[in-house]
């Protein structure tokens, strides 16, 4: 019996259903306890699919001809519950115009002024949201408080009573297609708007309480269930505008960034994530992550880190709408500050990048390859100016046939003609270069 009430409520396992069957089941970038989804905030999993925005149209009509029927009932009857339990549907069902209006420019392409698009129109939507409800709050709260003082018969208790009732139906009905729909599309958000829609049907079983009290001979009930629910709908404008506030300011949920350095964690050649960070644009996500990587592996084997990094990134955030990628320069290992510039290598037998480089141990010349033949040796042979001709071995380094590189740095000063010298098997090639010291710096 409790698990069953526990459920109704969203506080058993059926009420966080949002990655069902099938779901990739690294979550959606939410935190746990707050499934980022409040009044004013479209979110991706609604607002990307078709049954979603279903749900949130027949929400809007179920919601506003709820409010209709209590409308009527509250100009005969004069409670002041019901007025305010009227207020909250009514400001409850508008929120969905500004929404879908929202939604509408939002899906209009970028131009030259917005090279976003108008993602951010949904911000201010959610706004006029806030505003909304907030006015509704402070209607409400100035009824009752107005009827506490200045005390009214409450008429037609039986049609209050009905009325309450039928606002409580309107919102447990919205409440079941949503969570319905909600688990069938894999979307936490819509899930919570159903149990937040069943808990606004218990604001209108208050109602029949106070209808109940008034003819119990209580006649202040009807007010003070106004005043309840006027502070239900102070929380709500809370909640909304700290929603909306924290999206405007980039805020973005605390679970998304562990999300980010979970989807690193797959892709093979990561060394560490550098910086991260993202921010919602309407209900889109917009993520960049700057990467570190071995210095020593090409620009191409480093794009297909990136792109895998990316599909890892759609997996864990479904509301990825763009992932900029950057590669963090190299701390150490990698290429001289003053050093020459470095040598393009293009032959039968390699192609690659000849430079001299910082290393731990100090300068080194080092031959990247991104294609070389089986068995590659190669040398440099540098001519100085005494005649003297200085030759550097290039070995493997740490096994890697990739990275050629010298066991001892170049003599000074690296202004010199030299010569590469490879071999494969039978055959070799020398390849004449020079190089010269950055303007401006002298030994």
């Amino acid at each position: 019996m409790l698990r069953t009430i526990l459920d109704w409520f969203g506080f058993g396992s059926a009420g966080h259903g949002g990655h069902g069957e099938g779901g990739h089941g690294h979550g959606s970038g939410h935190d746990d306890g707050d499934h980022g989804h409040t009044h004013g905030v479209i979110d991706a999993t609604i607002a990307t699919t078709t049954q979603g925005i279903n749900a949130i149209k027949w929400s809007f009509v179920i919601l506003a001809a709820t409010a209709i029927m209590q409308l009527v009932v509250v100009y005969f009857s004069g409670s002041v519950a019901l007025l305010a339990d009227t207020i909250h549907n009514v400001g409850d069902a508008t929120t969905a115009i500004p929404l879908w209006i929202a939604f509408v420019l939002a899906r209009r392409p970028a131009t030259k002024v917005f090279n976003y698009g108008l993602g951010r129109v949904e911000d201010l939507a959610g706004i006029i949201i806030v505003l909304i409800i907030l006015l509704s709050a402070i209607v409400a709260g100035y009824e009752s408080i107005d009827h506490l003082l200045n005390p009214r018969p409450v008429q037609h208790l039986g049609w209050l009573i009905g009325a309450g009732i039928v606002g409580f139906a309107g919102n447990e009905i919205v409440a079941v297609l949503r969570i319905r729909t909600g688990r069938r599309i894999n979307s936490a958000a819509l899930i919570a708007d159903g149990y937040h829609a069943r808990t606004d049907g218990l604001t209108s079983l208050a109602v029949v309480v106070g209808a109940i009290g008034v003819w119990m001979g209580f006649p202040l009930a009807d007010p003070i269930i106004g005043l309840l629910i006027t502070v239900a709908i102070f929380g709500i404008v809370w909640q909304s505008a700290r929603s909306v506030l924290t999206r405007m300011l980039d805020g973005i949920e605390p679970g998304t960034l562990d999300e980010i350095h979970h989807a690193a964690a797959h892709v093979k050649g990561i060394e560490r994530i550098v910086d991260a960070k993202a921010r919602w644009i309407g209900h889109k996500l917009h993520v960049q992550v700057t990467i570190a990587l071995d210095d020593g592996i090409f620009l191409a084997t480093a794009n297909t880190i990136a792109d895998q990094l990316r599909h890892e990134l759609q997996d864990h955030l479904p509301a990825l709408a763009e992932a900029s990628i950057l590669f963090a320069p190299p701390s150490q290992g990698g290429e001289h500050h003053h050093a020459p510039d470095p040598v393009p290598v293009a032959t039968r037998l390699a192609n690659g990048l000849l430079q001299i480089v910082d290393t731990p141990d100090g300068e080194r010349l080092r031959l990247r390859v991104s294609r070389h033949a089986e068995g590659l040796s190669a040398s440099v042979d540098i001519a100085r100016e005494s005649g003297r001709t200085e030759v550097l071995e290039l070995q493997p380094l740490g096994g890697d046939h990739h990275l050629l590189q010298s066991r001892t740095a170049p003599e000074e000063p690296h202004e010199f003609s030299a010569r590469l010298r490879l071999a494969a098997g039978a055959e070799s090639e020398e390849l004449p270069f020079s190089m010269a010291e950055p303007a401006g710096h002298h030994h």
